[in-house]
């Protein structure tokens, strides 16, 4: 089973079939994996990666991360604040972190504007938060296994003297 979710971690778009002939299982068996995957929560959703240097949408957002000092509450701990916290649609990411500090959240806005309202009138706000910082990403190398940059080849011949 977990060749099966591995395949698919490497590429939602390989049919039962596929599957079956590089795992010598039945499309029938692979197909029932899968659907026992998504029953089970195992797989939450297939989405496409897009270089966000060449999404024309997506280049012209401006994505921060912002670390979150706050006290959490009793008898819930974390889980109440980060409730709120990842309930707007500007986060795209939240982590519990150990270390200086509590959350990291990814958020994206349209503009550096947008995002530090964000900052300043959602986040820090909310009840329990007692410090952020933010920093703007500037530039996206690799995410999640994924390398955004193209190397550029030097076609030259080189010439021996």
């Amino acid at each position: 089973m977990e060749e099966i979710l591995n395949l698919l971690k490497e590429n939602a778009r390989l049919t039962a079939d596929d599957i079956a002939a590089m795992t010598k299982k039945t499309p029938e068996e692979v197909a029932s994996i899968i659907k026992k995957f998504e029953d089970d929560g195992v797989i939450l959703k297939y989405s496409a990666i897009v270089n966000p240097e060449k999404d024309l949408e997506t280049k012209e957002k401006v994505c921060a991360e912002i670390q979150i000092q706050v006290q959490p509450q009793r008898e819930h701990g974390f889980d109440a604040i980060a409730d709120r916290i990842y309930r707007f649609p500007q986060v795209k990411s939240l982590y519990l972190m150990s270390g200086g500090y509590d959350f990291k959240i990814i958020i994206e806005g349209d503009s550096l504007k947008d995002v530090a309202l964000f900052v300043s009138s959602k986040l820090s706000t909310l009840e329990g938060v007692r410090s952020t910082k933010t920093n703007f990403v500037l530039k996206t190398y690799k995410e999640n296994d994924i390398v955004y940059v193209e190397s550029e080849r030097d076609n030259r011949e080189g010439v021996q003297a």
